[in-house]
């Protein structure tokens, strides 16, 4: 694993390490990867979401649309 060293001003390492604390986390690196992967998914999510809007719209998502959904979820969940 590589390692990567970073300088923190005291009132943000007093903030990590209660975090570290409060939440669980084994070391401030866990906690410091946990933040970076929440990132990436954010990011990625965001990604998602704009590439949706940008996209043709394809079906009117109207209460029918949502009645048809809702049985098809229904129905999946009999099997």
């Amino acid at each position: 694993m590589n390692r990567m060293n970073v300088a923190l001003p005291e009132t943000l390492k007093k903030f990590v390490d209660n975090q570290v604390s409060a939440q669980g986390y084994g070391t401030s690196s866990e906690y410091v990867c946990e933040l970076i992967r929440r990132e990436k998914d954010r990011q990625r999510l965001r990604s998602l979401v704009l590439e949706g809007a940008a996209s043709p719209r394809e079906t009117v998502a109207d209460a029918e649309y949502f009645d048809r959904l809702r049985g098809r979820v229904s129905d999946s969940g009999r099997t």
